[in-house]
Order: structure tokens, then C-alpha cells, then sequence
């Protein structure tokens, strides 16, 4: 290692050490012979001191120090002097007495200042990501999405659920939202399909015997965007056999009991309340409640399951039925006679919603275990026998095969941390986020590719002439 401490790390204990820190120049302060510098990296921050009396070849470095140089320092912990004490930060008893100093790199001037209190568009802060995500804000965003993760893998393992990958490149089916489709220049003609979500994989885990099963799941859907979406967003997958709804809620609502312990330290209740999207409608207007007690207290959290919701919706558009959540979802057992009788609006879903502060956080379902009510299902929305075959039929033979009853859910992790922390968008907990044209402002992307690629993918570019 360049170095034996972090920036962060020193404290009283350590007067007398010599020490090495690594990190960037946060501010400099030349105080006529005397030079201060203020080092910081992801732990925190060192105050500096270079005198031309202890080392003249540092002090003389130190007088080319800019904000946001990389650096190496080697020297010696001393006491600050009481009126020099800053109690807000770990190192603030202490400061560096430099006798070595290594610019490891220059930089530029930056073009905003790394610090917390600025308000910055993300037309700034976007193009150089790297430079915001120097932020200690940023940097905490990203920390607390860390120790989101770890705790939720430690939980699921506690419960014996096994973390499996599912595919990237799958095949194109209905989700709700357009599919993001990759050519494939070994199957002339032929497309991926980034997943929506790992719908299909996750139920074939069932019928493999898997039982429990979770994933931390990269998702893509080509929608338009909000605060609150991105083109390719996280979610907590979660599928179990031989349960109930029941089951699915306890231990969900475990798990947040958990989160908000350990993230926020809030103590939460549990069970969370339960509301018939019937009612949702009746009583907010929205099947997504808000059932905070002036709703402006930013510290209260309000959970609210919605469940009974529609099997199916009408298109007046295009004249047909359409799946409320997706063609998976399993009716209410007591509904099936309407089934039958092709009375289709008041088929209850067992599918079922969790709301968090007014946002959807969650949505899953007990699936279609069933061969036949799977293809029953497929008809009534209008899917040919041919394409069922063709986009289906795998997950159909599949069910043949003593497919157990099964259900999950899905947790959206970007906004749930949004929510948690209170950012302004989803943005600001992603380390790398695409902006509201769905572009990548640091990289460019998505951009151009030459000829020669596209000819090997059999592609040809046909743009439409502006206003056609």
C-alpha cells in the first residue's frame, strides 16, 4: 500500500507517528510561510501543516497544491493547538507535519467545487460523475446502497433462500413496457431481449426444485422517464414454492423492519396494514396511498400493502383485455367461475403491491402454476396459438412437469433508497445514471456505430426525414 492510514483515520492516539495518507487536495490555505491543505478521501479528511523550517523541499511542492491534485504525504502526527480543535470531524485533534510530498497527479480546475452545500444541476454534475461521486453526500448515497445490499443477502440466507443469475440476453416478451432488443449477428434476423425482469426464469427455478430463490437483478425497460425510472434500474427478486400471500408479506415486512433498523435506526411496526385496491380507488383516488398521518413530516414512513387487484383491464384503444400486472398472475381461486363465463371484468388477481409514502416500492403475485389456466389466460388476451407456441411454449411444457404453486416479489432498490434517504431522483443513488433523454452524459451514450457492424448484424439504418 502507498499508504498506512486513511484520511480519516488519525486521532490523538496517534501524535508522534510518522505516517503516510494518500488522497486529493480538498482546500489549501498559504498563511505567508506556514501552508495548510486539508487531504481528503472516502473516510474523511487530515488537516495538514508544511513549514519551510521542518522539510523546505515539501513547502516548496506545497506551493503548487490545487484543489483536487492527487498527492502523497509522508510526516509526523502532532496535537492542533485548543483554539485549532475542529470537534465536527474524527482528525480533528490532530493535523500532518509534512516532511514528504509526491504529487501523484494534477488536475485541472474542476468545474464545481466538491462540496455538499452547492446546489448544481445535473447538467454539471452529470458529465463529471467521477468528480460528483467525490462528494462526501454522494459517496454516503453509495455506501448506505452498499450496506442495503449486504443486509439483504445476509437476510435472505438466514431464510434459505439461494442467490441464482438469471440471463441478460433473453427473449422478448410481454411485461408492460417496450423491450430493449439486441441483434444477434451469429442468428441472422434474430433478437434479444434485456429483461424487464427475470419473470419467466425465476418460475422455471420452481419448477426445478429451488424453492427459494432471490437475485439481486439488473432490469431494463425502454419507457419514458421520470424522477423515478431509469432505462436500467435494480430490484430485489424474490420467488418461493408452496406458499401463500401470507407468506410473501411476513417476510417482506421482516425484511424493512430490518432495513430501517439498521440503515436509518427506526423502529417500525409490523404487520403493515392491508387495503383492497377497490378501496384504494374509493377512498385516494390512487392505488398507490399515501398513508402518512400532513404528509410533510419528511421522517415518517407509512407502509400500506394494496392487494386485490384486477386480473384484467380493458383497452378501449384497442378493444381488448390486457393483463393488470402481467400474464402470470394467478385469479382469486373463488373467481374462477367468472373465468369460465368470460366475465372478465371483476376477476380478483392475487397479486398485490407494497406502498411506501404514496410510492409504489414493490409488486408481485401468486403465479399461474397451471398448463392449462396459463393458456387459457394467453387467449383471452388475444395471443394466437402459433405466437403462444413461439414465445410460450417453453414455460408451458415446463408446467407439464409437476410445477409447484408458487409466488414472489419484486422490489424496486433505487427508489426505495430514494424514498429512505430523500433525493431528489433515483439519480442520485445510481453511480453511473442515464438523465431524462435516457443518455449517459459522461460517456455519450447511446452513439453512433459504424457501417461495418451494422452490415455484420444485417442491420440497415433507414431514419425518417423529420416531420414524417
Amino acid at each position: 500500500m502507498l499508504r498506512t492510514h486513511t484520511c480519516g483515520e488519525l486521532t490523538k492516539e496517534n501524535v508522534g507517528q510518522e505516517v503516510v495518507l494518500c488522497g486529493w487536495v480538498h482546500r489549501r490555505r498559504d498563511h505567508g510561510k506556514l501552508i495548510f491543505i486539508d487531504i481528503r478521501d472516502r473516510y474523511g479528511f487530515t488537516q495538514v501543516m508544511f513549514s519551510p523550517k521542518d522539510s523546505p523541499e515539501a513547502h516548496r511542492v506545497a506551493t503548487d497544491l490545487r484543489s483536487e491534485f492527487a498527492i502523497r504525504l509522508k510526516g509526523i502526527v502532532n496535537l492542533r493547538p485548543k483554539n485549532n480543535i475542529n470537534p465536527k470531524i474524527p482528525t480533528g485533534e490532530v493535523e500532518l507535519i509534512a516532511k514528504e510530498l509526491d504529487i501523484l497527479n494534477p488536475s485541472l480546475n474542476p468545474p464545481f467545487e466538491i462540496e455538499d452545500d452547492l446546489v448544481l444541476s445535473e447538467d454539471i454534475r452529470l458529465p463529471f460523475r467521477y468528480l460528483d461521486l467525490r462528494r462526501p453526500k454522494m459517496f454516503a448515497y453509495l455506501h448506505k446502497r452498499h450496506q442495503m445490499n449486504l443486509i439483504i443477502r445476509n437476510f435472505m440466507n438466514s431464510f434459505g433462500f439461494l442467490e441464482v443469475e438469471t440471463p441478460i440476453l433473453t427473449k422478448s416478451t410481454p411485461e408492460g413496457a417496450r423491450d430493449y432488443l439486441v441483434p444477434s449477428r451469429v442468428n441472422p434476423g434474430k433478437f434479444f431481449a434485456l429483461p424487464q425482469s427475470p419473470q419467466l426464469f425465476k418460475q422455471l427455478l420452481m419448477v426445478g426444485g429451488f424453492d427459494r430463490y432471490y437475485q439481486i437483478a439488473k432490469c431494463f425497460r425502454d419507457e419514458d422517464l421520470r424522477a423515478d425510472r431509469q432505462p436500467e434500474f435494480t430490484q430485489l427478486d424474490i420467488e418461493m414454492s408452496f406458499i401463500e400471500e401470507e407468506d410473501i408479506f411476513s417476510l417482506s415486512e421482516k425484511l424493512f423492519v430490518l432495513l430501517l433498523k439498521e440503515l436509518k435506526n427506526v423502529d417500525i411496526k409490523a404487520p403493515f396494514p392491508r387495503i383492497s385496491y377497490k378501496e384504494a380507488i374509493e377512498r385516494f383516488g390512487s392505488d398507490k396511498p399515501d398513508m402518512r398521518k400532513n404528509k410533510e413530516d419528511k421522517d415518517e414512513i407509512a407502509f400500506v400493502w394494496v392487494v386485490d387487484f384486477p386480473l384484467f383491464h380493458y383497452d378501449d384503444e384497442e378493444k381488448r383485455w390486457n393483463s393488470e400486472h402481467h400474464p402470470f398472475t394467478a385469479p382469486h381461486a373463488q373467481d374462477l367461475d367468472l373465468l369460465v363465463r368470460d366475465d372478465l371484468g371483476p376477476i380478483r388477481s392475487r397479486s398485490y403491491d407494497l406502498v411506501l409514502n404514496g410510492n409504489e416500492i414493490a409488486s408481485g403475485s401468486i403465479r399461474i402454476h397451471s398448463q392449462e389456466l396459463q393458456k387459457k389466460i394467453f387467449q383471452i388476451l388475444k395471443i394466437s396459438d402459433d405466437e403462444i407456441q413461439s414465445r410460450f411454449g417453453f414455460l408451458l411444457q415446463a408446467f407439464k412437469y409437476g410445477a409447484p404453486p408458487h409466488g414472489g416479489i419484486a422490489f424496486g432498490l433505487d427508489r426505495i433508497m430514494s424514498i429512505l434517504f430523500g433525493t431528489e431522483s433515483i439519480r442520485d443513488i445510481i453511480a453511473f445514471p442515464k438523465n431524462q433523454k435516457a443518455v449517459c452524459p459522461l460517456s455519450d451514450a447511446p452513439s453512433d456505430v459504424s457501417d461495418k457492424q451494422l452490415k455484420e448484424l444485417f442491420i440497415k439504418m433507414v431514419i425518417p426525414k423529420q416531420g414524417v
